[in-house]
């Protein structure tokens, strides 16, 4: 009887065509994904979607704003995507944006666990992690910001100083054309490096030079066609080429960075007297020595360690680069900014946050960059912890939300002048207006744990270049608003003049 089954189990066999089979085993996984990919009861509406993909290729690499402003139109502020194996719900608009991130009823805190930050940072860190362990490491790196100057005049003191490396690294340029690019991120990264590492960095120094070329690269490619892919079929581009291998290299040489640092605080480390982060967090890992289940453990220290050195770098450089852009680009703005500062500050007195108050214009400019340059449009994705519903529809758990920053910052019914940049949408009356559409920082519990920091970088930095520099279009070169497509989004690559003031 056995032999007779075995003979027919043979015979089967040799029937089956590889073609077969393939197209059988085809068939299996688009049914399962059809399955996975049906939208629940009540949920919002969106664009059809294809098997595997879903709408990855209705996605435009390069005007993603446009490609979402032409969904929005269609589907109204609130609608679905699938991207890859995520399950997205674009959210558009104050009151929705609002809704959904400030008010805990929707368990909108987590973030959705993403192929390529995984296999760099696991759930480890500031950004990644979930749970009690976000809520213990974020907590820490709050007290320790705080303890190291966040909010003090220590710190502000330390960003004065480095405006004025800043300054003297410029005005060796002599007024010709130069990239902004590396010196002001040098100098804005020097600010966290100094709370991090407790050093700061020359602009000569060709090791960190190489580190911010590494962190430029990584932002610019991780918002690639690779990329991508990787995220929605890690098990097969792993073993395949393209720039997601480029940017886990360099992920990886970030990371033995930060290790090596780590390596030589460890040396002359002294738990009663910390010196910056690490140490800190050195001292706060031997409280926890018993505990397996602890969050404070060095790969957590090494992932929390990088996103602060990557958000405190690339964010505010960013954004004072669009800042000297847009002023090449707007003369007259840039004359009201100086006409300000040397009324208030003349040329020799270093501009301080007490200062802010008397100088409206300039803090209006400030904000219109933010607005404008919009590095980043549609804010850092969030996932809802359990089924919820919004605006009517329903939500279920694991739901990945993205905010459009984009729309809400150039909404006509928000700015008078949407498209334009014009400072007046800050003032009234000639006193500076905080607006309630402006989210640059995103809003919720999940709201950047930096802005504090930037917001003093942003107007130091900023009122001491146009203090000393009257940035212009060079000569021969036309200056373009373009921006460069990553997870931030930065000025393509220019050159600008900085004219010393007299």
């Amino acid at each position: 009887m056995l032999a007779v089954l075995g003979s027919l189990a043979a015979a089967l066999w040799a029937g089956l065509h590889l073609r077969t089979l393939l197209l059988g085993a085809f068939v299996f996984l688009f049914f399962v994904d059809f399955l996975k990919r049906r939208r629940p009861k009540n949920y919002p509406p969106g664009p059809p979607n294809l098997p595997f993909f879903g709408n990855f290729f209705q996605l435009d690499f390069q005007q993603p704003q446009q490609a979402f402003q032409r969904l929005v139109n269609k589907y109204g502020n609130i609608f679905s995507m699938e991207i890859g194996p995520f399950h997205c719900v674009i959210v558009t608009g104050l009151p929705l944006i609002k809704e959904v991130l400030s008010n805990p009823d929707h368990g909108v805190v987590n973030r959705p666990i993403i192929p390529l930050q995984e296999r760099v940072f696991k759930k480890n860190g500031l950004v990644m992690s979930n749970g009690q362990e976000w809520k213990e490491q974020r907590r820490f790196a709050l007290m320790t910001l705080k303890n190291f100057g966040l909010g003090k005049k220590s710190l502000e003191e330390r960003i004065q100083e480095e405006a004025h490396y800043l300054v003297e690294a410029i005005q060796e340029e002599e007024g010709q054309p130069f990239d902004t690019h590396f010196k002001i991120n040098n100098a804005v990264s020097n600010i966290i490096c100094s709370i991090t590492f407790g050093e700061r960095f020359e602009y000569g120094d060709a090791q960190f030079q190489e580190l911010l070329r590494l962190l430029d690269e990584i932002l610019h490619l991780q918002a690639g066609v690779s990329c991508h892919f990787y995220n929605i079929i890690p098990s097969i581009m792993n073993f395949l080429p393209g720039s997601h291998q480029t940017v886990i290299k360099n992920w990886d040489k970030l990371k033995l960075f930060v290790s090596r640092v780590i390596d030589d605080h460890k040396k002359d480390w002294n738990p009663d007297e910390p010196r910056d982060f690490i140490d800190a967090y050195l001292t706060e890992m031997t409280k926890y020595t018993d505990n397996t289940n602890s969050s404070f453990h060095e790969e957590n220290l090494v992932c929390s360690t990088l996103d602060l050195f990557l958000a405190g770098t690339e964010t505010t450089s960013t954004t004072l680069r669009w800042a000297l852009l847009y002023m090449a680009l707007n003369p007259e703005i840039q004359e009201k900014v100086q006409a300000e500062i040397d009324k208030v500050l003349g040329q020799s007195q270093q501009p301080s946050m007490a200062n802010r108050d008397q100088m409206p214009y300039t803090n209006a400019v400030i904000h219109e960059v933010q607005r404008m340059g919009n590095i980043v449009p549609m804010n850092l994705p969030r996932e809802v912890a359990f089924d919820t519903t919004v605006a009517g529809y329903y939500l279920p758990k694991g739901t990945t939300i993205i905010t459009n920053l984009t729309a809400l910052h150039r909404d006509p019914k928000e700015w008078a002048t949407p498209d334009t940049f014009n400072p007046e949408h800050f003032l009234e009356n000639g006193q500076f207006k905080k607006r309630e559409a402006f989210l640059p920082f995103s809003i919720g519990k999940r709201v950047c744990l930096g802005e504090q920091l930037a917001r003093v970088e942003l107007f130091i930095f900023f009122t001491s270049l146009l203090q000393k520099f009257t940035f212009k279009p060079p000569a021969s070169e036309k200056l373009s608003l373009d921006f460069r497509l990553g997870i931030i989004f930065s000025p393509v690559s220019h050159r600008i003049c900085a004219v010393p003031r007299v």
